[in-house]
């Protein structure tokens, strides 16, 4: 299938802005959250720093490519609402994206303007990085959308498919969860670094350490539980039918989980460098944009009359507002 203009466009989009996402986190890492002080938009009460520190140079980087970022997705929305008629997916996927795109920079004002970075260790701190983390998956998944839907995808179908959209909502919840307890365990990490992975466990259990110490023995085990439900679900939904995109994204989606795993558990072996907490939210963002293709794909297509449609008892036929019809049982576009 060859993607128009517009697709290309919102997938280059979506891979900058998993650019801006590791280069964030990177930001966080090496506590370079306070290299423009507490000034915002201004960096050290200037436009441009001159001669700046480190950590300045890290801070001020990340602060014109989140920039470029709103300036980027407010083209994608305008571009969509020029090519694409009311009512259209794409402009839902546009429109949300924007609008986490605002969100995202007025909550990375907020952490810079309260000074919760750099060495800031309060539950305040722990909070912001929560709903930091949770409104950069929403904008990524509203990209992610945004980009299939311009690549044709049909839009959701919610109607009479409770049993299906219930499963893979849990599903969601779970990974953005997921996501979260990982940023907050990073951000422990990277606050109170151990010298060895014994010295690591033994604060990890002592009732005296710090609650995002202690808050790190939860997120394997989350890891653990949400990694078995999703490649369990995927594979369940993948096997049940005959499309051949779901069953692709099954395996990527499982692949995924497991390298996940398997950096998640040499990032405790290793006590987190800097290098492997980013590859290990790389992973993440994929893992979290392939599951939402994967619902999304659930959810936008006729399920097959056997199979999942008596496994799930989900409703039957495309949604009509997509503008989409059933020839001889293939979706074609009107």
């Amino acid at each position: 299938m060859k993607l128009n203009r517009f697709a290309k466009y919102a997938w280059v989009v979506l891979a900058y802005s998993i650019g801006v996402v590791l280069w964030g986190a990177y930001v966080r890492a090496t506590g370079s959250g306070a290299g423009c002080g507490n000034h915002w938009p201004l960096c050290g009460n200037v436009v441009i720093p001159q001669s700046p520190a480190v950590a300045t140079t890290i801070e001020f980087s990340h602060r014109v490519t989140s920039g470029l970022t709103v300036v980027f997705v407010a083209g994608l929305l305008l571009w969509a609402l020029r090519s694409y008629p009311k009512g259209h997916a794409v402009r839902l996927g546009a429109r949300l994206a924007f609008v986490f795109t605002i969100t995202e920079a007025l909550v990375g004002a907020g952490l810079v303007l309260f000074q919760l970075v750099a060495h800031n260790d309060s539950i305040a701190r722990a909070a912001s990085v929560a709903v930091h983390l949770a409104n950069t998956f929403l904008l990524l998944a509203s990209l992610t959308l945004t980009a299939a839907w311009a690549s044709g995808a049909h839009r959701l179908r919610l109607a009479g498919r409770a049993r299906l959209s219930w499963p893979l909502g849990i599903g969601l919840l779970g990974v953005l969860i997921l996501g979260v307890t990982g940023a907050i365990t990073a951000l422990g990490d990277t606050l109170f670094p151990s010298g060895s992975l014994v010295e690591g466990m033994a604060q990890d259990f002592s009732p005296t350490a710090h609650f995002l110490i202690r808050l790190r023995v939860i997120h394997p085990i989350i890891a653990t539980l949400i990694s078995v439900y999703v490649v369990i679900l995927a594979r369940l939904l993948a096997s049940s039918g005959d499309e051949r995109p779901a069953r692709r994204l099954a395996t990527l989606l499982t692949g995924l989980v497991g390298l996940q795993l398997l950096a998640g558990l040499v990032n405790v072996v290793l006590m987190a460098p800097i290098w492997l907490q980013m590859v290990h939210l790389l992973l993440a963002d994929l893992l979290w944009i392939t599951f939402v293709l994967f619902s999304a794909g659930q959810l936008a297509v006729p399920l097959p009359e056997a199979g999942k449609a008596e496994l799930l008892s989900a409703g039957s036929g495309p949604a009509a507002a997509n503008g989409a019809v059933t020839v001889g049982g293939v979706l074609k576009a009107k």
